[in-house]
């Protein structure tokens, strides 16, 4: 029978988990997490990007944002942008390394633009979060050194392309956005 020493459950702390972590050895503590990691693809997906392990640690974040974000209509699957928004801030979490950071961030704004053009998408707060998420990848992508930046540059070049024209206020927002980024734009 599992008794409870707390007075509701509800009220245990990050601080009573790190004082009874404190009474685990080390096989203890292997053990955990070895659970933990069985427990769920989430947590295998953080500590495979937490210890750079596999061969694209980004891929099961990208697989999450392009669910959300690029939903088999046919199936009537919906989007969702807050639940494309999470892989991101999940890999932050886990890894948090700069390029992978702008990575996740120019595949959302790539998968989130195409989606919209494709099927012709008319909601407001889609595009408004897409604009977020563009202004977040420019700002992230301008923090590299200038040698990572060519080939993301390239690609949010092309998502702010696609948005020519677009309703919503996009195309301005786009342009503003890499203006203030002292950027240029192609002919």
């Amino acid at each position: 029978m599992l008794h409870m020493t707390n007075k509701d459950k509800s009220a245990a702390t990050w601080s009573d988990v790190k004082a009874k972590l404190g009474d685990f050895d080390r096989a203890g503590l292997l053990g955990l997490v070895q659970d933990l990691y069985t427990a769920s693809k989430d947590n295998q997906n953080f500590l495979h990007a937490r210890f750079g392990l596999g061969c694209d640690v980004l891929k099961p974040y990208k697989t999450i944002i392009e669910r959300w974000l690029w939903p088999d209509v046919f199936k009537h699957q919906e989007y969702s942008v807050s639940k494309a928004k999470r892989p991101i801030t999940d890999y932050k979490k886990a890894s948090g390394l700069p390029e992978g950071v702008a990575e996740l961030t120019v595949y959302y704004c790539e998968q989130a633009i195409s989606f919209s053009n494709e099927v012709g998408l008319d909601d407001g707060a889609y595009y408004d979060a897409l604009v977020r998420m563009f202004e977040q990848a420019l700002k992230t992508v301008m923090a590299l050194p200038e040698t990572g930046r060519e080939s993301l540059l390239d690609r949010l070049q092309d998502v702010r392309a696609s948005g020519q024209g677009m309703g919503w206020g996009v195309e301005y927002a786009f342009n503003d956005l890499w203006q203030r980024a002292g950027l240029e734009f192609d002919n």
